[in-house]
């Protein structure tokens, strides 16, 4: 659901189109789950985002309380928001999982924000259980019976801490360099798995594929 609150104005494109930039790597942060790590933007990164995309963006909950003039939680402990963000309001859902007392509140505010900012394409990639731009040529290690992106992911579990920092620790330069010239972009990911030492080179190739996002891993498979 989408609402142009002034039909008067017209929304920011170009902020909009920033929303759906890939984080980097710095931000992003890995929750471990049901043995794999998944990805996701914390609260800080995602309100530095959209102070960039639109520094008068704001939020508001769906339904206040008559009696108190708070927000209301539903009955699953859930809070709906509105996000407006570059003219445009688009609903949120988020809730506190385990979290009680104050925490709890935060923790739902933050989700909302997460979920309603993802309607906008921010971070989008990372909330995808898959892949949103199929890889079917993405490096696999023999053997692999397991969904691509998944094994991917899985394999940044499996190399050792030293191999992950440094790994991370190039993402933005292939980013970057990906934008602009892919083929630079290549060599540098070729590059980064092959000075690895004490790792085995197929699973350093699938765990930086894991920290690439989508746009960035299509760029490198077209590089000549």
């Amino acid at each position: 659901m989408s609402i142009t609150l002034d039909r008067d104005e017209q929304p920011d494109l170009a902020g909009l189109k920033l929303l759906r930039e890939a984080f980097p790597a710095h931000q992003i942060s890995y929750l471990p789950k049901g043995g794999v790590k998944l990805a996701y933007v914390g609260h800080a990164a995602l309100t530095d985002r959209l102070l960039d995309a639109d520094p008068t963006w704001t939020w508001e909950p769906l339904a206040i309380n008559k009696d108190s003039g708070l927000p209301v939680i539903d009955e699953m402990g859930g809070l709906w928001i509105r996000l407006t963000v570059c003219s445009i309001t688009r609903l949120g859902y988020g809730d506190a999982g385990e979290k009680t007392g104050p925490n709890a509140i935060k923790e739902a505010i933050g989700d909302a924000l997460r979920n309603a900012a993802m309607r906008f394409g921010a971070a989008l990639d990372l909330w995808h259980k898959g892949d949103l731009h199929v890889d079917e040529d993405a490096p696999k290690s023999q053997g692999a019976a397991q969904n691509g992106t998944e094994a991917n992911r899985q394999a940044l579990g499996g190399v050792q801490p030293e191999t992950q920092d440094a790994l991370r620790r190039v993402v933005p330069a292939i980013v970057a360099a990906a934008k602009d010239n892919p083929t630079q972009a290549k060599f540098l990911a070729e590059s980064a798995a092959a000075e690895v030492e004490n790792d085995d080179p197929n699973i350093v190739r699938m765990a930086l594929w894991a920290l690439l996002d989508s746009k960035t891993r299509a760029a490198i498979k077209a590089a000549k």
